[in-house]
Formats: C-alpha cells, sequence, structure tokens
C-alpha cells in the first residue's frame, strides 16, 4: 500500500476553529485519497486578549500572525502547509509571501440576533427602548444606531459559547447579543437564533460565511488541491468583496459592510456596500453589477469600481472622521 502524504492543517484553537480546520481536512481527504490531514491548532494573540475590543490593539493581524509564522518555519516537523481561516478575519492585504489560496464553500453569511434564554422577545422592534445589545463590532452597532437609535450597545468579547454564557446569566445587562449566523450553524447552535438580518437591517462583514485557505505564494503542491476544494461562485463574491474593503482602505473595525450575489447563468455579479458613521447618522450606500469573465480579475474589478462610486458619493469622508481610540461604544 502506497504511504499517504501528510499535508498539515494550522488555524486556532477555539472550538469553532478547531470545527472549520476539520472541515477542510475532510475536504481534503475526500477529494485526495493519498493525503492525510493533521490539524495544528494554536492560540493567536486575538484569543488571548479577551478583555479589550479589537479595534484597539491591532485589527485583523491579532487572529493571523502566529500561525503565519509556522507557514514558513524551518522546522519541517513543526512547519504547515496552510492555515483556514474565518475570511471575515482575514486581512485583505497578506504580507510578501502569502497569499489566499482558495475560498471555501459559503455559508449564511448573514448577521443574526440572539436572545437571552427565556426572553419574551423575538426581534429587535420588539425590545423596550434602553434595551442593551451585545456586539463588539463597530460595523453592527453603527449599522443598528442608524435603524434603532433608542437601544443601547456594548461590547461582549469571547468565543460563542463564552458570549451565549454571559448572555444567559441571570445578572447579565444584555438582553441580546449580534452575531455571525455561520458560526452558530457550525457549532450546531442554530436553534438559537431569533432573527437573521438581511440588507434592510444590516449589511454583513467581508468574507463573513466562508472559509480562506492562506498558503505561501505560489506553492505547487497545494495547487491542485485548492482548486478542487475551492468554489467559484464563494470565491467570485468574496474576492469582490474584499476588493471594496481594500480600495475603501478600510480594516475589520471600520463600519463597511457588504451583501453580493452571484447568478451561474448570466455571470452577473451584484455587489453592495455600505459605509456608515459610528454613531450611525451618515451612510453612504450603493451597488455594483459586473459580467465576470475571469474569476479572480473581474470580482476584484468588480469592488474596486463600487469603492470608487461610494468614495464619490462621500465614503471616504465618513471612513476619515473614524478615530478608533475614541470610539465610546
Amino acid at each position: 500500500m502506497t504511504e499517504r502524504e501528510i499535508v498539515r492543517i494550522g488555524g486556532r484553537k477555539s472550538k469553532l476553529a478547531v470545527v472549520q480546520s476539520n472541515e477542510v481536512k475532510r475536504l481534503i481527504e475526500t477529494n485526495f485519497s493519498h493525503y492525510m490531514c493533521t490539524v495544528v491548532a494554536l492560540q493567536t494573540l486575538g484569543d488571548q486578549v479577551q478583555s479589550k475590543p479589537l479595534y484597539s490593539f491591532g485589527g485583523k493581524a491579532v487572529w493571523t500572525k502566529e500561525l503565519e509564522d509556522l507557514l514558513y518555519e524551518k522546522d519541517q516537523d513543526k512547519r504547515i502547509d496552510l492555515i483556514v481561516h474565518s475570511l471575515k478575519d482575514m486581512p485583505t492585504s497578506l504580507p510578501d509571501g502569502f497569499e489566499l489560496g482558495c475560498v471555501t464553500k459559503r455559508v449564511d453569511p448573514s448577521d443574526c440576533l440572539i436572545m437571552a434564554e427565556g426572553s419574551p422577545y423575538k426581534c429587535l422592534e420588539d425590545l423596550p427602548d434602553g434595551s442593551v445589545v451585545g456586539t463588539s463590532s463597530i460595523r453592527r452597532s453603527a449599522q443598528l444606531k442608524r435603524k434603532f437609535p433608542k437601544l443601547k450597545f456594548e461590547s461582549v468579547r469571547g468565543n460563542i459559547q463564552t458570549r451565549l454564557r454571559k448572555l444567559d446569566d441571570p445578572a447579565t445587562d444584555y438582553k441580546c447579543i449580534v452575531l455571525a449566523s455561520a458560526g452558530l450553524l457550525r457549532l450546531g447552535l442554530e436553534g438559537r437564533i431569533s432573527q437573521r438580518f438581511d440588507s434592510s437591517i444590516m449589511y454583513h462583514a467581508v468574507g463573513q460565511g466562508a472559509l480562506g485557505i492562506e498558503v505561501r505564494t505560489n506553492d505547487a503542491q497545494l495547487a491542485p488541491i485548492l482548486e478542487r476544494i475551492g468554489d467559484v461562485k464563494s470565491t467570485i463574491c468574496c474576492f469582490a468583496e474584499r476588493s471594496l474593503m481594500r480600495t475603501l482602505e478600510g480594516g475589520c473595525s471600520v463600519p463597511i459592510g457588504v451583501e453580493s450575489s452571484y447568478d451561474e447563468q448570466t455571470k452577473k455579479l451584484h455587489l453592495k456596500g455600505l459605509v456608515v458613521s459610528v454613531d450611525g447618522t451618515e451612510a453612504v450606500e450603493d451597488d455594483y453589477v459586473m459580467t465576470i469573465h475571469d474569476v479572480r480579475l473581474d470580482s476584484i474589478t468588480c469592488g474596486q469600481e463600487l469603492a470608487h462610486k461610494m468614495i464619490r458619493n462621500g465614503a471616504k469622508e465618513i471612513l476619515d472622521k473614524i478615530n478608533l481610540s475614541k470610539i465610546d461604544q
């Protein structure tokens, strides 16, 4: 029997991250019988610092640097071959020597509302004035302030299980929290979802619901694996979303929301974007439709075109006013 080749997968140590790494392991081993995958789970700075909002100490790089170090580790026993990221946590510009190799099939990219256990309320409209909504995302709180100015928004950090425990604590101030639907779906916790948001209430984060596979640039051995496990529709939408954010020069913490759809028959990509001030009083909302011939190049161009359109309509002025160190969420 031929000895199977090893693919070492790196990811974060949280329960959700391990589930995601194992999903990629399953994809590779299902499609390539001669590969066997091992999963390396690592605690990153973003996992260790739970007391501060992310925008205050480094943005998306807090999830990635320790894992990227292992991609170029000289010790072969410690070196990994690829990193599995929640794509929304992955910087839109990667360091030299690294690239986004592929995007796997996306699950529901929406944000959702979770009420405390036993709550009589089902949606945001039901909540009394002054109710506290838990979210550490400026994108989420800014959009909700725009629609629900009489609610209060306070930071809540931690993994999904930690946030649910904080919400369900009888002594809590939170009436509800807002999370990505995808994480709850992947952990089998969809029963906790009270309400899913479409763009009429909240645009989701760039890349939300998708897994991004980071690799060394031009890794020929991994190329056939990445081509097989990547999903074309998800890749088109996510590359366009990331291009929009990169062109607007927005990080993970600024209030940029998106919604995208791709029609495989017409090859039309419809990308929608929103930039909103932290207090929710100013917003630029726009969209762009493009026919996709080259998956990566045209998707990136679509994001750039929408960004330029939004900049002409005032999006840059909103973003330039944001001073993250002075945000009082």
